[in-house]
């Protein structure tokens, strides 16, 4: 039998994890399953509520080490993750995506000379600048297997001296959590909470979500955001369930009455899985910051506006119903006016995203 630590830390650690775990504890008889969570990310209401969602098991160790910078955050996941891995020893760790619990976990397996496995290896913005960019490029140096979301992460990394026999292509992971729970989606009553119909025809409405500092961390930013919804709001409502880090740079820049007084404006506080992926199937566009809301938006056909300068997912951009627009409230404001007006960038679905890859994934280490 193999012993699997499978980590998250964040929370689309979760969505990226549930599938993988789910796939691997239908062969009791081959796998021992271990949930690692570091609490990088941890909300009492928020975590648990992703946990139901998604019905994750509680996980088997929880490494309780909260927020603090970069290298605060990232020692205490690295000196609290060797003492767990040093006791239980287990065969392959697998970590996902790029967030500081991702590289630290990483670290940790490498030194102890114990298998890594990465899912959703390859992806590169190209920006170093982006914490998230240095995570994802030492994680794949030191990975055994590289579990890759599309032909060009692959392409990524045997440009960066990856031995080819490493890079398995199984495809977006991400897509097998939504594929899986699109239909319990459908049972939310979220859209009722906020007064909203389930008709685009009849109740259109934007989604939004901003998070990156590059966009929330400075007032000019959230002025910005600002002045496009004002404008925006008058054609269109605008749902914004408001991630914890906007929310407390909006109070601390003084703009909340500012937000609040924009009509047709509603902020919510943050979501579970299920009450915003019944959003953002119903919305009639969306604009974000996100990763893996690039992706989602891409499955469902639905619009996105990425304000970002880059993206480490361009496939949304090239075959998917993405397009990034910078931080200029006229760009913004021009963008979400053209959707609105009908004039919708049309997508097609990547090759692999079809709620498939956890099958894969475990295809490839049966084998071992």
């Amino acid at each position: 039998m193999l012993k699997l630590h499978l980590i998250v830390g964040a929370r689309p650690n979760y969505m990226k994890m549930a599938p993988l775990f789910d796939e691997f504890a239908m062969y009791p008889d081959k796998y021992i399953v271990r949930l690692v969570h570091t609490g990088q990310h941890y909300d009492e209401s928020m975590s648990k509520l992703f946990f139901l969602d998604l019905k994750m098991p509680k996980p088997d160790i929880f490494l309780e080490v909260g927020s603090g910078s970069h290298g605060e955050q990232t020692a205490r996941v690295m000196e609290r993750y060797e003492k767990y891995l040093l006791q239980d020893k287990p065969d392959v760790v697998f970590v996902a995506g790029d967030v500081n619990s991702t590289m630290a976990c990483a670290i940790d397996a490498s030194k102890l000379r114990i298998p890594l496995a990465h899912v959703e290896a390859g992806l590169r913005s190209y920006d170093r600048t982006m914490p998230e960019e240095i995570n994802r490029l030492l994680t794949d140096q030191i990975a055994d297997y590289l579990l890759t979301p599309t032909p060009e992460a692959g392409e990524n990394l045997l440009k960066e001296g990856i031995e080819k026999k490493k890079i398995h292509f199984v495809g977006n992971i991400m897509i097998d959590s939504l594929v899986k729970n699109l239909e319990q989606a459908h049972k939310s009553y979220i859209l009722r909470e906020l007064g909203l119909q389930e008709n685009r025809a009849i109740d259109k409405y934007c989604l939004v979500t901003l998070h990156r500092p590059s966009n929330v961390d400075e007032k000019a930013g959230l002025e910005t955001i600002l002045e496009a919804f004002q404008v925006i709001s008058n054609r269109e409502k605008i749902v914004f369930p408001m991630h914890p880090r906007t929310q407390k740079n909006m109070r601390s820049f003084g703009l909340e009455k500012a937000f609040s007084a924009i009509p047709d404006l509603i902020i919510t506080e943050p979501l579970g899985y299920l009450d915003f992926l019944q959003l953002e199937q119903n919305a009639d566009f969306i604009v974000t910051d996100s990763g893996g809301i690039q992706e989602e938006t891409t499955y469902l056909q639905i619009p996105c506006l990425t304000i970002r300068n880059n993206t480490e997912r361009p496939i949304t951009i090239s075959e998917g119903t993405n397009q990034l627009v910078n931080l200029d409230a006229e760009k913004i404001i021009s963008a979400m006016e053209e959707i609105i007006k009908g004039n919708r960038k049309q997508g097609s679905i990547p090759k692999y995203w079809d709620g498939q890859t956890s099958k894969r994934i475990v295809e490839i280490f049966s084998r071992l």
